[in-house]
């Protein structure tokens, strides 16, 4: 990685250390050790690999109305069965919409118009070198939490501390490879790392919230339930009726509202959430003025919805926004710790049964696009073979691969062409015969044991009753036994968190920079920790070593392959039954907002936005 370090020193030092190591009197361990004590400038800002994008000193983020007006109240619908915590960082409880990213700041701050890339927020600088083997933060000494009280070194520690032994296990697996953390004065505080292949680590560490340890230092963390509490962000906590609304209100004096990454920012003096049970009296409320922005994610709304006069005159805004990240997966996902979803051959079969080409047309207007990666819409995204550095990859585990993995291109089954459905269910019957199945009495069961082949579909959205059932009719034209089960938000999170299910509806999100997340999704080690994203319970020797690959990529050419042959390990696994993707943001809105011409590549983000004076 390209960093501003002192080039004309480096070079006569590793020239002299060379010439030292080619007549034996060092070695070349001590070579690169004496290099690496190098003590690294501070800089602004770092990318995952090569240079960041903006200069020291830069003004703002390009994609930044820098001169957006501030005022305003911007009104959001949540569809959910309420919340009863201000806690996100907890696996307890059902933290309020906006709470992390409106009442904490953190280390650093992401820029959305590059791959991996972050600038100084509460650190002003950061100190790393070239083998990332550690991390210094210089904290600004301007930096303060919503009470006033400064924010210090201790405060990052103490967050750190907190969030990887009390929060959610997600921290602790994100984090897992500090070994040290050492404070050097009350604004610098250093983390080392117990390996230096690990090299976004810089990187994620300053996506950490910081907290006030003087608030909790009375307190039990986790079980702060509804008591509003002391930030560091662009926001409070102004008022709430409790798991029904939630009002958010800029802070006038708000520290950090000049720097260069903030500036056009959190431009509206209020946010309120309020909370709806049924997405189809969200919609007709959003459409009477009840709140002024929505995600659209149903492509029949989508179609059918949006009109009128409202939308004639321009007073509502329809707009399907493009965007260049990664869509990632959405899928019907296999909980492969269960018996019946043990054998990657059944759940091959499975996936036969979906007829996406039905779906799209019948109920999505045709707007999607059928998903054939993890990684979809990017450069990760394995396709074809694989071939030069990927195949290379992968070949060290052929042995434990199957074949088709070099053979045959992934592809989601189609019903296009003239079998259609029917061969693909012929298709998933010869699987399920492969894997030890047959028909008795019109009912899929195991020729040895005869336990019938049958699980539950859980859910918490009514709407997407109408994608299951369909592929539950033609599962059960091969005697598979499906169950539907629709419970609420609440019920559903906590089941999901204790993996207490058969098959889940889910999206597996994705950034353009893969790293220490993927462990996760997929490491064994995070299989029977409770409430890990690793949904599908992938628990392969394999896929272990991949994602390890992918965290310790030296660069972004290489961090493309081993992603890919990560990607295609995981394909070839049948953990989930693909669905579809779109490349844009359908988005609906009241005309008074308004946001910048130029919409970065990870897409819209209301929080670049304003409402017009």
């Amino acid at each position: 990685m390209t960093k501003t370090y002192n080039i004309s020193r480096l070079t006569s030092l590793f020239s002299f250390l060379g010439l030292l190591a080619a007549t034996g009197l060092v070695s070349a361990k001590d070579q690169a050790t004496d290099a690496s004590n190098l003590a690294p400038d501070a800089v602004h800002g770092m990318a995952m690999h090569g240079a960041p994008k903006y200069p020291e000193g830069f003004s703002h983020f390009d994609y930044i109305n820098a001169e957006a007006p501030k005022g305003g109240t911007l009104k959001m619908a949540v569809v959910a069965n309420g919340f009863d915590s201000f806690n996100p960082f907890v696996i307890r409880g059902v933290a309020a919409a906006g709470v992390n990213n409106y009442l904490y700041d953190t280390l650093l701050e992401y820029s959305a118009d590059e791959p991996f890339s972050m600038y100084g927020l509460i650190a002003e600088s950061l100190e790393t070198p070239e083998d990332r083997s550690y991390v210094t933060y210089n904290l600004r000494q301007s930096a303060r939490f919503q009470d006033g009280e400064p924010i210090t070194a201790e405060d990052v520690k103490f967050s750190f501390e907190t969030l990887t032994t009390k929060g959610h296990p997600f921290y602790r697996n994100y984090y897992a490879d500090v070994s040290k953390i050492t404070i050097e004065s009350p604004h610098r505080i250093r983390f080392d790392f117990q390996q230096t292949s690990n090299r976004e680590l810089p990187l994620i560490l300053g996506q950490m919230p910081i907290l006030p340890a003087h608030y909790w230092e009375d307190r039990e963390f986790g079980k702060n339930g509804l008591t509003p509490p002391v930030g560091s962000g662009a926001y409070r906590i102004d008022s709430f009726e409790a798991g029904r609304s939630v009002v958010y209100e800029r802070l006038k004096d708000y520290w950090a509202k000049d720097l260069a990454v903030r500036k056009g920012r959190f431009n509206f003096d209020n946010i309120r959430y309020d909370y709806y049970t049924d997405d189809t009296v969200a919609l007709e409320a959003f459409k009477a003025g009840s709140f002024d922005f929505r995600v659209e994610t149903s492509a029949k709304n989508w179609a059918t919805a949006y009109s009128g006069d409202k939308f004639d005159n321009g007073t509502i805004i329809k707009e399907a926004i493009e965007h260049h990240r990664p869509t990632g997966m959405q899928g019907f996902v296999f909980n492969t710790r269960k018996h019946v979803f043990s054998d990657p051959k059944v759940r091959e079969a499975l996936t036969y049964a979906f007829d996406f080409e039905w779906t799209n047309k019948n109920l999505f207007y045709g707007q999607y696009a059928r998903t054939n990666s993890y990684f979809e819409n990017s450069e990760l995204a394995a396709t074809g073979l694989p071939t030069g550095r990927e195949l290379e990859i992968l070949e060290k585990y052929r042995d434990q691969l199957g074949e088709d993995i070099f053979t045959k291109p992934f592809e989601a089954p189609s019903t296009d062409g003239k079998q259609g459905l029917r061969g693909n269910l012929r298709t998933a019957m010869e699987l399920l015969r492969s894997a030890g199945y047959e028909v008795r009495d019109g009912k899929m069961v195991h020729a040895k044991t005869g336990s019938p082949l049958k699980f539950e579909v859980l859910l918490f959205q009514k709407t997407f009753e109408r994608v299951v059932l369909p592929f539950k009719n033609n599962l059960a034209r091969l005697g598979i036994d499906v169950s539907v089960r629709l419970v609420d938000s609440n019920q559903y999170v906590q089941r999901v968190r204790e993996f207490d299910y058969d098959m889940i509806t889910q999206a597996i999100g994705q950034s353009d920079s893969p790293g220490n997340e993927q462990r996760e999704y997929w490491h064994s080690s995070t299989v029977d920790a409770n409430g890990s994203r690793n949904y599908a319970g992938v628990n392969d020797p394999v896929v272990d070593e991949l994602v390890n690959l992918v965290i310790q990529a030296p660069d972004r050419e290489e961090l493309v392959q081993r992603t890919r042959a990560l990607d295609r390990v995981l394909l070839q696994g049948h953990y989930v039954v693909p669905h579809w993707h779109l490349a844009k943001d359908r988005v609906a809105y009241w005309s008074h907002l308004k946001h910048p011409e130029k919409t970065p590549k990870n897409g819209t983000d209301l929080d670049d936005w304003w409402a017009e004076p």
